[in-house]
């Protein structure tokens, strides 16, 4: 792949190239020359698009495409597309499928479907057996295989002693345990945040302390057994503070929230959009404010869109009956960007590289180009037309946004808009 990339702007704090405007010479998917300007004797193809701005690749630690199993919701190649569109040159794939991603073989299958992929797609394991809860999946099976991490979607581990033996077990072969934040018998039936707006809704509430004592539970049992311990989509602002104390004790601990989750709150219920139904559920204004603080000290060490396409017939029916989810790639960038500089956006979407086992790729000459190129200075308002997965459940639809993506460049592709 030899591309001639004119007059971006370079948006990387690890590139001494940062803010500044230069072209960018790959060739053979290695960028070999950065400079104010580069000729083209080569006849190289040459991407020149309005305001351009280029960071390193973004990532994404949790996302849900359903093949296998659930084809209808979306496809890997499709959400791959997908990812590539909005930014992202590596998501990290949840083992939501029919049947669960639990064995060698699941893993080496969903590895084999992104091959030669212009995204990087990590395929995380069941952390149990088709992630019932029970048993251990094959942690170290799956490890060999190129798991990246182990989670049971959504699904919280009941049981501490088996979580405790996970966190020993994965610690032999550096296996990085994900915990979802929920302590079920306090959520019980819950749809909704219990607030205010619950009342009002009349719909049976999710205390943050469902979440709290499940967060806390987990940090006992990291600082008991050591190892590495993820707690994807944090909610609540005591679950901040818990991770913020666990992280001054020095426990090895990471922390995700749904972009959502920042965004919305449950005052949003208010007409029954299931678009909306989400898990953790929308909070309120202080816990929205206490993870965007989190974000900013770097107690929340990433960000993900979570998302997970559901076909119509799970979301268009009464709202207790709605499966939980929304698709989050395609308005990722936008709905950042309404909280943040582009500068701090740039940095939450390259953020938990390291933790999920990829390799950081600072812009400069001799790199291998692993870029994402947008446009932060547009505003437009999210529809039906901008959503390129399969599904169409977006709970940003009808949002005002701020930026548009125009692609990316990694693995020696080019996947740009047209």
């Amino acid at each position: 792949m030899n591309i001639l990339i004119k007059s971006a702007t370079i948006i990387d704090s690890k590139s001494e190239f940062h803010n500044a405007s230069h072209d960018l010479l790959i060739e053979n998917g290695v960028i070999t020359k950065i400079a104010t300007s580069i000729k083209n004797p080569n006849n190289y193809q040459e991407i020149q698009l309005d305001n351009l701005h280029i960071s390193q690749g973004w990532f994404d630690s949790g996302v849900s495409f359903g093949e296998p199993g659930w084809e209808e919701r979306e496809t890997i190649a499709n959400g791959l597309k997908t990812a590539a569109l909005s930014g992202f040159t590596a998501v990290a794939l949840n083992a939501n499928s029919n049947p669960v991603i639990d064995s060698n073989a699941d893993i080496t299958f969903i590895k084999a479907k992104s091959q030669n992929n212009a995204v990087n797609l990590l395929p995380i394991g069941a952390l149990t057996v088709a992630s019932k809860g029970e048993d251990l999946a094959e942690l170290y099976d799956m490890s060999s295989a190129g798991a990246a991490a182990f989670y049971d979607y959504k699904r919280p581990i009941s049981n501490p002693n088996l979580m405790k033996i996970a966190l020993q077990y994965a610690a032999n072969f550096d296996g990085l345990v994900c915990s979802f934040p929920q302590e079920n018998k306090i959520a019980g039936k819950g749809v909704v945040h219990e607030h205010i707006a619950s009342t009002r809704l009349g719909l049976k509430g999710i205390p943050a302390l469902a979440e709290e004592m499940q967060v806390s539970r987990d940090l006992f049992l990291l600082e008991y057994t050591g190892g590495k311990l993820h707690i994807p989509t944090i909610s609540a602002a005591r679950s901040v503070a818990l991770i913020r104390e666990a992280k001054k004790k020095k426990l090895d601990v990471t922390c995700s929230v749904a972009i959502h989750n920042l965004i919305f709150t449950d005052e949003a219920l208010s007409d029954f959009n299931t678009h909306f139904k989400v898990l953790p559920p929308l909070r309120t204004q202080e816990d929205a404010d206490a993870l965007i603080e989190g974000i900013k000290d770097g107690t929340i060490d990433m960000v993900t869109t979570d998302h997970n396409p559901l076909n119509i017939e799970l979301k268009k029916i009464e709202f207790d009956y709605a499966d939980y989810g929304t698709i989050g790639l395609e308005s990722a960038f936008g709905a950042l960007q309404k909280l943040f500089t582009t500068k701090k956006t740039i940095d939450i979407l390259t953020r938990g590289k390291d933790r999920f086992g990829l390799e950081q790729t600072p812009i400069k000459e001799g790199t291998v180009a692993n870029l994402t190129l947008f446009n932060p200075n547009t505003k437009s308002t999210f529809t039906k037309a901008d959503i390129l997965s399969k599904s169409k459940n977006a709970i940003f639809e009808n949002e005002s946004l701020n930026g548009y993506v125009y692609g990316i460049i990694a693995n020696q592709q080019a996947v740009l808009k047209s």
